[in-house]
Parts: structure tokens; sequence; C-alpha cells
């Protein structure tokens, strides 16, 4: 691969999977709210999901990047992110009547709720910014600028995916199509991204 491709790549798929997660936990506030409403109670029980979820991703990402950090393995991370995405939207409703039929309290229901639909999805799009930072790093005096550069652009993914779910999305597609829209993207950037020349960094 052209030495100016990979870096290209690593940046992209951390920038989409920022965009992906917050655009995701904002739809997860509409996904709950039919069952347990959009309390601030609610809000804290998706938030809290969404933070543990992305903290056990990031250590998982960082740990799987020390024994082999390929650009492939990364864009299977993002597919594996998108299926599991779909499952979850798949099994959305049945979870979410059961657990408003079993729990009474709303904190914990909608605690239940997010754990069950929202934490593997979001944990394993964390695995990605720890694992493009590996791929990125040649020489360890470099590593902080590639951190850095990495964690702007994936932030930068993040606040461009609240504003356009929150102020557009939301207005012109239903909840179900905006998050099938965006695994359609993982999958397809994810699938680019495998389709690369294998390349390991060791």
């Amino acid at each position: 691969m052209p030495s100016a491709a990979k870096p290209a790549f690593a940046y992209l798929l951390a920038g989409w999977s920022g965009f992906f997660v917050m655009s995701y936990e904002l739809l997860g506030g509409r996904v709950l709210a039919s069952d347990f409403g959009s309390s601030v109670s609610v809000w804290g029980a998706l938030i809290t999901v969404f933070m543990v979820a992305l903290a056990i991703g990031y250590l998982a990402g960082g740990t799987l990047s020390t024994r082999r950090a390929r650009l492939r393995d990364l864009g299977a991370i993002l597919v594996l992110q998108a299926v599991t995405t779909v499952i979850s939207l798949l099994i959305s409703e049945t979870v979410l009547d059961w657990i408003f039929a079993h729990i009474e309290d709303v904190r914990y229901g909608a605690l239940s709720a997010a754990l069950l639909l929202f934490f593997v999805p979001t944990m394993i799009s964390g695995m990605v910014s720890p694992y493009a930072v590996r791929l990125l790093v040649t020489d360890v005096r470099e590593s902080g600028r590639y951190a850095g550069r990495l964690l702007f652009i994936s932030t930068f993914g993040s606040a461009a995916g609240t504003i356009m779910t929150s102020f557009y999305f939301v207005l012109w597609f239903e909840v179900n199509e905006i998050i099938y829209g965006l695994t359609a993207i993982s999958i397809a950037v994810g699938l680019l991204a495998m389709a690369r020349k294998p390349e390991s960094v060791t």
C-alpha cells in the first residue's frame, strides 16, 4: 500500500467511527423513549452505558493492536460494529417489551435496555481509535503527534455526527432508517479497508 494510503484510511475509519458513535447514541435515546420516556435519568443510563462500553473498547483495541495491527483488521472491526448494530436493532422491540414488563423502576429499566441493546456495538466502536493509533505509529517519537491527529479527527467526527443527526437526519428519516444507513456506510468503508493489500505492523 502506498505510504500515504494507510494513514488516510486509518484517519477515515477513526473519523467515521466517531460520527457513528454519537449518531447512534442520540438515536438510542429515541429508541428508549418509546418505552421509558426521555427524562434525565433515562439519558443518564444511556450515556453511562456508552461511556463504559467505549472505555472497555479502548482497552480491548489497544491490547489487540499489540499483537498485530493491519488495516484490513481495522476494517473488519468496523464491519463487526455494523453487524452487531443491526442485530441490536432487530431484537430491540422484543428486548424493550420484556424489560418494560419485568422492571418497574424506569431508571433501571432504561439502564438494562441500554446495556443489552447498545453496549456491544459501542464497545466495538471504541476499539477503532487505539487500534488506528498503533497502525499509524512506526516511530515512538512520533506517537504523540499521530495520537493527537487521530483524536482530533475522531472527535471532530463525533461532533459532525451529533449535529447532522440532531439537526437534519431525524427530520428527514425514521430512526431505523438512519441506523440502517449508518451501518451500510460502516460496512462499505470497512470492506474497502479490508480489500486493501495486507500489511502488518510489528
